[in-house]
């Protein structure tokens, strides 16, 4: 466990950009619980690979399409909303830093350390435009009707 101090600037890096955080196994399920996509973030101290992470996040968040809901966890600090979250990621290992899109707490796609750390944050970006492209796109039906005025 890192002290508080030390990781807030980690922490805020993703909720300044409305990342809500899951700080117990009970918030991650809930926020799981919600309709619709949700990109679930494990955040972490290590250097490359989360220093690469967030960045991409921000910059795939700037994406026209995108989860309909984000929420992130902190490994080494939030060790049960950790845990939780990586329950959910069935079928991978424990990973730090990692992002999941699910639905219905069902996995649709998968970043893992090993995809995060030896790519720079604006490929990895790049990749997640493609998964919101693929996962998040609301069909013609459902999306909101933008008339100018």
């Amino acid at each position: 466990m890192y002290a508080e101090i030390m990781i807030l600037p980690m922490r805020e890096e993703l909720t300044r950009l409305g990342i809500k955080e899951a700080r117990t196994a009970v918030e991650v399920d809930q926020a799981l619980a919600r309709p619709g996509i949700t990109m679930l973030v494990v955040n972490s101290v290590c250097g490359c690979a989360a220093g690469r992470m967030r960045p991409a996040v921000r910059l795939a968040l700037e994406h026209s399409t995108k989860p309909d809901q984000a929420f992130t966890v902190f490994a080494g600090q939030d060790k049960e909303a950790t845990d939780r979250a990586r329950s959910y990621f069935v079928g991978y290992p424990p990973s730090s830093p990692s992002i999941g899109l699910l639905r219905d707490g069902q996995l649709l796609y998968m970043m893992q350390r090993s995809d995060i750390e030896h790519r720079e944050a604006v490929d990895l970006a790049s990749e997640l435009k493609t998964v919101f492209d693929k996962f998040c796109a609301k069909p013609l039906g459902q999306r909101a009707n933008k008339s100018p005025r």
